[in-house]
């Protein structure tokens, strides 16, 4: 890791917030029969979402294969849906399709707000009553800190609010992928796509197993109830030293000690807190188990439980 990556990464885990701006998909839906729509196309249940409450959960196709991992805020009689922007098109595209059906109305907020992901252990900026100064603002808990939704207007401010009045420092693309990695957090496009059935991604929280019907649910339970995927999201950390990390890469095929697959790498990074190289990478069922060593190329990984850091 370069040095100023490096120095920033250690100012970001010791004590100072860091912020990474991006576009990213928001939509609201709304309508007398927003709920029992939603709850037909997605694998969490929308039923039980108060009014300023949110959840993780997941769009599948009727193959139980992902269309999009999102995170749903219940604002009022308003659902805003936010996603990656991988994903915005296609989920704004089978959203609207809905609206010719009944009481269900759907507007892609996406190019109104940018999106700012705060990152590190400034508890102050994880709560939704930051965003009051700035109406219109909307805010998302995540695991490692929050995500805020900001008018394009008020970008400007809210940016100086992060760096002037509480000392954030802006996160690089390459910080943030190698925080992404360590928090377990999988990418469209690069650790899951359409391809992915929705169980393998493993997140809690993720789906509802007794919240009745909805596209893809009778694959997603029969997975459940059958008692587990053919492989899953995990972690791996190299047992060797950094000098062998060129064989650690995106897309090599994992295999165990006697030569049989064992899964595929997804995404890598170099850890400084764990001082290793980690990676994410579908893992099959039967070496899941964490502490076990599979190969990625000609050397040795251990398969550890997400996120890498607490």
């Amino acid at each position: 890791m370069e040095p100023k990556l490096a120095n920033d990464y250690q100012m970001v885990r010791t004590g100072r917030s860091g912020f990474f701006e991006q576009r990213r998909g928001f939509i609201a839906v709304w309508g007398k029969e927003a709920i029992q729509f939603l709850d037909g196309l997605i694998t969490n249940d929308m039923k039980t979402l108060a009014d300023g409450g949110q959840m993780l959960a997941a769009f599948p196709n009727a193959q139980g294969r992902l269309m999009a991992v999102v995170r749903v805020l219940r604002h009022g009689d308003r659902f805003l849906v936010e996603t990656e922007e991988a994903t915005r098109e296609t989920l704004y595209t089978n959203l609207f399709r809905f609206t010719f059906a009944g009481d269900f109305f759907v507007e892609d907020l996406s190019e109104q707000y940018l999106y700012f992901e705060i990152f590190g252990p400034k508890k102050d900026l994880y709560h939704s009553n930051v965003v009051e100064r700035i109406e219109g603002a909307y805010a998302f808990e995540l695991p490692y800190g929050a995500g805020y939704f900001v008018p394009n207007e008020d970008a400007s401010g809210f940016r100086q609010f992060l760096t002037d009045e509480n000392s954030c420092i802006p996160v690089s693309p390459e910080l943030r992928e190698t925080l992404r990695i360590e928090n377990g957090v999988p990418r469209y496009g690069v650790d899951m796509d359409d391809t992915t059935i929705v169980p393998e991604l493993g997140l809690s929280g993720l789906i509802s197993y007794n919240k009745g019907c909805y596209i893809g649910q009778e694959i997603i339970a029969r997975i459940h109830f059958r008692g587990h995927v053919a492989k899953r999201l995990a972690g791996l950390v190299l047992s060797e030293s950094e000098e062998y990390s060129k064989d650690l890469v995106p897309g090599v095929e994992l295999s165990t000690i006697d030569g049989k697959n064992a899964g595929r790498v997804t995404s890598v990074a170099s850890s400084v807190l764990l001082k290793k190289m980690i990676a994410l990478a579908f893992v099959r069922y039967d070496h899941l188990e964490p502490g076990t060593e599979v190969l990625a190329g000609e050397h040795r990984v251990v398969v550890t439980h997400l996120p890498f850091t607490a």
